[in-house]
């Protein structure tokens, strides 16, 4: 089954459970990677994963006031992007961003910084205002005037949601009122108005647009993912001496 024709029959009822199950499979393909395929087979995920090209797209950054695409990034740089959204209070989207700050803080101590793009793709605009995320990514210790990093804000929730899950085929609930997370690879907040269950993410994308590693539970709390590893992997991509 094509990936796409896969994401348009996931449905509300069944987001729980593919938030839970959502894995990384061989991709398709080494020629145009640099990195092995993962050893682990999980399933068949709806968005990019090794091997796989990575989707078009074009989202404002409003923090540099720049529209910033795809073909913005690829032929001068790999790029590490997660999806996240700032009101989050459960540690999960906390924790997807500080993978990046991360990887972000070795490029700047190793000099890398500017072979590399750092992309934090906001799924609640509404919310996520500039100021809103300058002040959640200084508080997070990011340095957003990094001219590798973007925060990339859609229009609005709904321009949002849409390309959360017909472009980067990952599936987006959101629940108004209290909701609590179902699984560890899920993410629910209550007391702000409106909720969202969504997945835990993080891709690292070649200089040629080709995926090259989907880390797929980066935020929970049985099987996250080590930082170093992230970390390990993006130094190999972008060619950086040990």
């Amino acid at each position: 089954m094509d990936r796409r024709t896969y994401l348009g029959t996931v449905g509300i009822a069944g987001l729980a459970s593919v938030a839970g199950c959502l894995g990384e499979t061989l991709g398709g393909g080494t020629s145009d990677t640099v990195l092995d395929p993962p050893e682990q087979q999980r399933g068949d995920p709806s968005y990019p994963i090794h091997g796989d090209e990575f989707p078009s797209f074009s989202v404002r950054d409003p923090l540099a006031d720049e529209t910033l695409s795809l073909e913005d990034v690829i032929d001068e740089r790999p790029f590490v992007i997660t999806y996240f959204y700032a009101s989050c209070p459960d540690g999960m989207c906390q924790q997807l961003l500080q993978h990046l700050r991360r990887i972000q803080a070795d490029a700047l101590e190793s000099g890398y910084e500017d072979d590399l793009a750092l992309l934090a793709f906001t799924f609640d605009p509404d919310r996520d205002t500039a100021d809103a995320l300058r002040t959640h990514g200084e508080r997070m210790g990011i340095d957003v005037d990094a001219g590798h990093w973007h925060f990339l804000r859609p229009e609005d929730n709904e321009t949002a949601k849409t390309m959360l899950e017909e472009t980067f085929g990952l599936p987006l609930r959101r629940d108004d009122g209290e909701s609590t997370a179902t699984s560890d690879n899920e993410s629910a907040d209550a007391g702000s108005g409106y909720t969202f269950t969504h997945s835990a993410l993080v891709q690292l994308v070649n200089e040629r647009g080709i995926v090259e590693r989907a880390y797929p539970k980066a935020a929970t709390q049985r099987e996250a993912v080590n930082t170093q590893v992230m970390v390990d992997d993006t130094r190999t991509v972008v060619g950086v001496d040990e």
